[in-house]
């Protein structure tokens, strides 16, 4: 039930009506003129009795206190089973809620992308095939999915396909050791390939080692030659550190991904490569700065005691 006035108010009624025929009760025994209506009652409210169940707990004790009914402690159990089974109920409303928020984020970034994908959700994660940082999708070869595709979800690069089964997958997840990625800095173009670290930043070596890249800069995927392994366009991570040049021909970064490889649940499987290079569209937007407050301090100078400054004899 939703906790709106009216809600509260049908609380407080029920509440006091409980109480008056509780009295009349107990005065009566077991001859009680409301033990007729007490079981007309139990069917009529007993929906609302199992939505108010968790908020009326502590009078329904109070009333077991009193009567030390073994019906009424029945009852209480049961309700304490039907209200267990409704939180286990709204936990999955919750969760259905989460995976529709990232389908949502997923086909919004599919369309900036103009990517082709196929749906698929994290039915098992762990040491599959050997490796170290994967995962097994619920979607296989008699859903289009092929060898060496780019998955991807709501936030950015997820990994890549690695082997398919019937019904199922296995995705090599960007975080292993074992992944590569070629990348591409936003707006400078700068090229370099990305390997994951397990639950490190990735390590990033661009080309160019006397590039100019800073904290907070952001990276893409280059693409792949027949968009395999990898499409291009899709959001990598963010620029968390840059190590010294050193005169070296390549440059490190440590890059931030943007993708939560522990909470990976709906995920997308690129089926069709877009006809254009997206190039930075997907990205997110980029935060505001917020605006640092600037205090000013206005310093008097005082005059000496006395007021004037005496000249030595």
């Amino acid at each position: 039930m939703r906790d709106t006035k009216e809600s509260r108010l049908l609380l407080v009624l029920l509440i006091a009506i409980a109480f008056a025929l509780i009295t009349v009760d107990i005065r009566g025994g077991e001859d009680s003129p409301v033990d007729g209506a007490r079981q007309a009652a139990a069917t009529v409210f007993g929906p609302i009795e199992n939505g108010v169940s968790s908020a009326v707990d502590p009078i329904g004790n109070a009333v077991t206190a009193v009567r030390e009914s073994g019906d009424r402690h029945d009852r209480l159990a049961e309700l304490e089973r039907e209200n267990t089974a409704l939180k286990a109920e709204l936990g999955s409303d919750d969760r259905n809620r989460s995976r529709l928020d990232q389908l949502e984020k997923l086909l919004k970034i599919s369309g900036r992308g103009q990517y082709g994908i196929k749906g698929a959700q994290v039915i098992a994660i762990g040491a599959a095939q050997g490796f170290s940082w994967t995962i097994t999708i619920d979607a296989g070869a008699d859903d289009g999915i092929k060898r060496d595709m780019t998955v991807l979800n709501g936030d950015g690069l997820v990994g890549r396909v690695t082997t398919v089964g019937p019904n199922s997958a296995t995705v090599l997840l960007a975080s292993d050791p074992d992944f590569t990625v070629g990348t591409r800095m936003e707006a400078s173009d700068e090229l370099g390939f990305a390997s994951g670290q397990g639950d490190r930043p990735l390590r990033v070596e661009l080309l160019n080692g006397k590039a100019e890249i800073e904290k907070g800069d952001r990276l893409v995927t280059f693409g792949s030659q027949a968009d395999k392994p990898f499409v291009p366009g899709v959001p990598v991570g963010v620029v968390s550190r840059v190590d010294p040049s050193g005169g070296d021909l390549t440059r490190t970064l440590y890059v931030t991904p943007y993708v939560n490889f522990s909470k990976l649940d709906v995920v997308g499987v690129v089926v069709q490569a877009p006809e254009k290079d997206p190039r930075d569209t997907v990205l997110p937007k980029k935060p505001k700065p917020e605006p640092t407050p600037t205090v000013t301090v206005t310093v008097t100078p005082s005059a000496p005691a006395g007021g004037q400054y005496q000249q030595e004899q």
